[in-house]
């Protein structure tokens, strides 16, 4: 893992259905490092809602999801989300990423792979079922800082 540094300018998480681990990449970015960053998710698939479970645990830290609408880099692109146009892109999952490094071949960007768990059909009953997007929640956050830095260096850094 790379020596922690300010957040690139922009940063696209992707995952498989953009519905569990990249909206809560997206959301925690945005938390974290406020406006220094661009910060959009994508997923392979749109066939999904954004997780239930997702949305509850991203609330605990006061990260909202509930309007997050799923889409797929297809749509990205449909809508003029230009790929080359991010400085890097996290992927969350083996899907996600063959699909980043497939569609980002001719461009000069990053793509990490940040290995985090699929936290879908693990856990019996609904806190059991938190508990594990707890765990997920925190794996993105925990390497969000190894990756980008500690938050408060970044209120230091902009006069706050």
């Amino acid at each position: 893992m790379s020596v922690a540094g300010k957040p690139p300018a922009s940063v696209l998480f992707c995952c498989d259905h953009n519905a569990v681990r990249s909206p809560m990449a997206e959301g925690l970015m945005k938390k974290l490092y406020g406006q220094q960053a661009y910060v959009q998710s994508a997923g392979v698939k749109n066939d999904m809602e954004v997780d239930g479970f997702t949305v509850a645990v991203c609330k605990e830290l006061g990260i909202e999801l509930e309007r997050h609408r799923s889409r797929s880099f297809e749509e990205m692109m449909d809508w003029g989300d230009d790929l080359s146009g991010f400085d890097l892109i996290v992927a969350l999952s083996p899907a996600s990423q063959r699909m980043a490094l497939e569609l980002t071949r001719y461009y000069h960007l990053d793509v990490e792979y940040w290995p985090i768990m699929d936290p879908t059909g693990l856990g019996e009953g609904r806190e059991a079922k938190l508990q594990v997007y707890r765990q997920v929640r925190d794996q993105i956050r925990d390497r969000m800082v190894a990756r980008f830095g500690p938050p408060e260096a970044r209120e230091k850094t902009d006069g706050a």
